[in-house]
């Protein structure tokens, strides 16, 4: 998960300028100061503050910081509609989001978002042989991990009977902008590309309304505009350590201008059986089971949030070599991962990934 480095906030005050209170005669370097004075006072009053907005969305929190003289409602308004249409298409926790009747297996038209969305998983399920795969969610639910938060212990003849209508090969979309599946039991569930998606669309709506130096963050995902204009650099955001203490600690820091960053990890999401064996939010769909190997957390920067946050879970799904592979032929997306190595930490990442270590 990341957590922004934000700057902290200064509350510029306005100042007024009182004509009764002016002299009437001014001269030499008298008038000089006045007029540096006038300057300075007018430049505090048009000089563009950065703007927050932060609530909860998606089941997770979010945070818009962007530049204005004045926070602007439309932003505000807009940030909800956003959201808004983001559960309409694809929340499987709203009955009647498209998503959840396409899992019933209702007849249903998708919406533009939905068809966005689901061609770059397509697409990113084939790039990575299958260890992107939105259809695990059968899985996941049996898992404890779904909208079902109940945590069962699956056997292996469950397993196979889930994985055997899990692959999304088995789900397509048609010309007339419905989803055939070949089972109707398969269970779409875009949780781990969605929330990128989403700070995609908070992105381009800021970008319409005239914003070009802004951070977005849903849910630890993050797209950096620009500048950091208080700073006049580059944003810089912070991965979170994957084994925290009572203090939440940071393991690397990295500048973000103009990039996609997500993260991937096991170690906050996971369930515990009667025995104590711990069972990982990830889902490997070449097995059907839990996720357990020395990656840590994966964290990816690329064009859009949407794709970080895809190839982020795929790496956690597949084998450490294996994703390094990946990423070597990928020439926009660049990645880091945390490994356990004994009782330590090793941190490695692809050679476009800038990252300072804390």
């Amino acid at each position: 998960m990341l957590e922004l480095a934000l700057p902290m906030l200064q509350i510029m005050t306005n100042h007024s300028l009182k004509t009764n209170t002016m002299p009437s005669i001014l001269t030499g370097s008298k008038k000089y100061s006045f007029l540096l004075l006038l300057i300075a006072i007018a430049s505090c009053q048009t000089q563009d503050k950065m703007q927050r907005l932060q609530g909860n969305a998606l089941g997770t929190s979010y945070n818009v910081s962007y530049f204005d003289k004045l926070p602007n409602q439309m932003v505000s308004d807009s940030i909800d509609a956003v959201f808004l249409r983001m559960n309409q298409s694809m929340s499987t926790y709203w009955p009647n989001a498209i998503i959840s009747k396409v899992n019933r297996d209702e007849p249903v038209t998708i919406d533009a978002d939905f068809k966005k969305v689901f061609q770059t998983a397509k697409a990113i399920w084939e790039q990575t042989d299958g260890y992107f795969d939105p259809t695990v969610g059968a899985l996941v639910n049996a898992y404890g991990f779904g909208p079902d938060k109940s945590f069962k212990q699956i056997d292996q003849a469950t397993i196979d009977s889930l994985l055997n209508i899990s692959s999304f090969d088995k789900v397509s979309l048609l010309s007339d902008g419905t989803i055939n599946k070949v089972h109707k039991n398969t269970y779409l569930d875009f949780n781990a590309i969605a929330k990128g998606y989403a700070v995609d669309a908070l992105a381009s709506m800021l970008k319409s309304l005239g914003y070009t130096q802004f951070l977005v963050e849903v849910g630890g995902e993050l797209f950096a505009s620009g500048l950091n204009k208080e700073k006049e650099k580059p944003w810089r955001v912070a991965i979170d350590h994957p084994k925290q203490d009572a203090n939440r600690t940071f393991i690397a820091t990295l500048p973000l201008q103009n990039q996609g960053l997500a993260s991937s990890g096991n170690y906050r999401k996971f369930r515990t059986d009667a025995s104590g064996k711990r069972y990982f939010h990830t889902v490997n769909p070449q097995t059907g089971e839990t996720v357990q190997s020395n990656v840590l957390s994966t964290s990816v920067l690329a064009p859009s949030t949407m794709l970080a946050d895809a190839y982020a879970t795929a790496l956690m799904a597949m084998p450490y070599e294996k994703g390094k592979t990946l990423i070597s032929n990928l020439s926009t997306i660049e990645a880091i991962w945390v490994l356990a190595v004994n009782d330590s930490v090793q941190v490695v990442a692809t050679p476009g990934f800038t990252y300072d270590l804390e």
